[in-house]
């Protein structure tokens, strides 16, 4: 992607003016007597003041306004900015004159936030960051027929109207299940958080490994809590019931004594295991996990989007060499750099969210007629678009459909063993 800065330059002319050269009247007196002529000097004429230089009052490029609805103060003010301050980087980067983009912070009331961005002339929504501020905003979104793009990755929060950006869980784990097929994996097991994260990652994970032809043969719901996570995983890797397998006629080593059972303990069910969670909760699991035999070379170790954002994971050791699928991450990391160089400090991993959706508009823009409405139908494209966080497109059901890499942790970093797709026409399946 080609990266452009605007700088305006004003430049300032000078007019001269001449004066007016002083003149000398002759004057002619003959003097009767002696014949003698005198010169008298005629009076100083002074120059008359120069007009004032015209000054032309700026001209007003027309603009289609569009409303940034962020969390500019409170608990997530930093992700709010991020933003922010990389919408208008975009902004820069394209040129983009005809648009006008406005902050409106949505922690003191995303409703009252709406119903300035609307009473301001604005015809498009970027954000809300949060599903509930969207949830806040749609009734005044749809009464003034404004599309909202929304920075949440919450899915029940799409459709009519409202486009979801932020990145799915359920993508994420589909495509890096549908890779572990292609390797060979066919049996799958789960540990997925309480709550609407963890019911969709699992609803994800079934229909991925059915579709794929692969076999789901343990899923276990858990608590963050230390006990509950070890609870978990001896629920999970059936340790009783392989335990009162291994009891059953002891081996009599050679020398009369008997093998401990954990020495003969049968294989877990899973050849790989997605951990539902950030890399924190996934390095917890790592100690029950190892002490009931499915420990870091046994299983192989998959994991969500979430660890893209979480460059500590190659701390990790037990973590190496597990997979995970997210949006590419290159062209994001120059996006940070040059968002440090001129901000200061490191922007949120949501920040390409705020620079993709202005490259979004400004893909639409030929066709958006100045102070008409949005047109909705151009963000539809099957052809998608492209942005930092590599091709996107809305379905039917507005959530954002991307192109996904999967990446091998390492403890020097990340290393992609499966490269996003650049173009819909061809998506991989491994």
């Amino acid at each position: 992607m080609s990266i452009y800065s605007m700088e305006g330059r004003g430049r300032f002319w000078n007019r001269c003016f001449s004066g007016l050269k002083r003149t000398l009247l002759p004057m002619a007196a003959l003097a009767a007597a002696a014949c003698t002529q005198t010169v008298q000097k005629a009076p100083e004429v002074e120059a008359p003041p120069p007009p004032p230089p015209t000054v032309e009052a700026p001209k007003e490029i027309p603009q289609n306004r569009v409303a940034l609805l962020l969390p500019m103060s409170g608990g997530t003010a930093r992700v709010g900015q991020s933003l922010a301050n990389a919408a208008n980087m975009a902004l820069l980067d394209v040129k983009a004159t005809n648009i006008k983009l406005t902050v409106y912070d949505t922690a003191p009331g995303a409703a009252a936030a709406a119903r300035r961005a609307v009473a301001e002339g604005n015809k498009l929504f970027l954000g809300p960051l949060l599903a509930a501020d969207v949830t806040a905003v749609r009734g005044v979104a749809k009464a003034a027929g404004i599309p909202i793009i929304s920075y949440s990755n919450d899915a029940d929060v799409a459709g009519n109207g409202v486009y979801i950006l932020g990145f799915q869980p359920d993508q994420s784990i589909d495509r890096v299940v549908r890779y572990a097929r292609a390797q060979g994996v066919e049996r799958f097991g789960a540990l997925v958080p309480a709550g609407n994260y963890g019911q969709r990652a699992s609803g994800a994970m079934l229909r991925a490994v059915r579709e794929s032809g692969g076999k789901v043969t343990a899923v276990e719901t858990y608590e963050r809590s230390r006990a509950k996570l070890q609870a978990a995983v001896r629920r999970l890797t059936d340790y009783e019931a392989r335990v009162a397998r291994a009891s059953q006629g002891g081996i009599v080593r050679a020398d009369g004594t008997v093998a401990p059972v954990q020495d003969r303990l049968g294989p877990v069910s899973f050849q790989a295991l997605l951990i539902a969670d950030g890399s924190q909760i996934a390095s917890a699991f790592l100690g029950p996990l190892t002490q009931y035999g499915a420990g870091p070379g046994k299983v192989r170790y998959l994991g969500p989007e979430l660890w893209n954002a979480e460059p500590g994971i190659r701390s990790v050791q037990g973590l190496h060499g597990a997979w995970y699928a997210s949006v590419p991450d290159t062209r994001f990391q120059q996006l940070a750099s040059r968002y440090r160089a001129k901000f200061g400090g490191a922007p949120s991993r949501l920040a390409s969210l705020g620079y993709d959706s202005v490259l979004l508009v400004n893909a639409i823009a030929d066709s958006w007629t100045i102070g008409s409405s949005f047109p909705e139908a151009r963000l539809r494209d099957s052809d998608g678009f492209a942005g930092v966080d590599g091709i996107f497109r809305f379905g039917a059901s507005g959530i954002a459909d991307r192109g996904l890499e999967v990446g091998q942790v390492g403890a020097s970093g990340t290393t992609v063993v499966s490269p996003a797709p650049r173009t819909f026409a061809k998506r991989p399946g491994a």
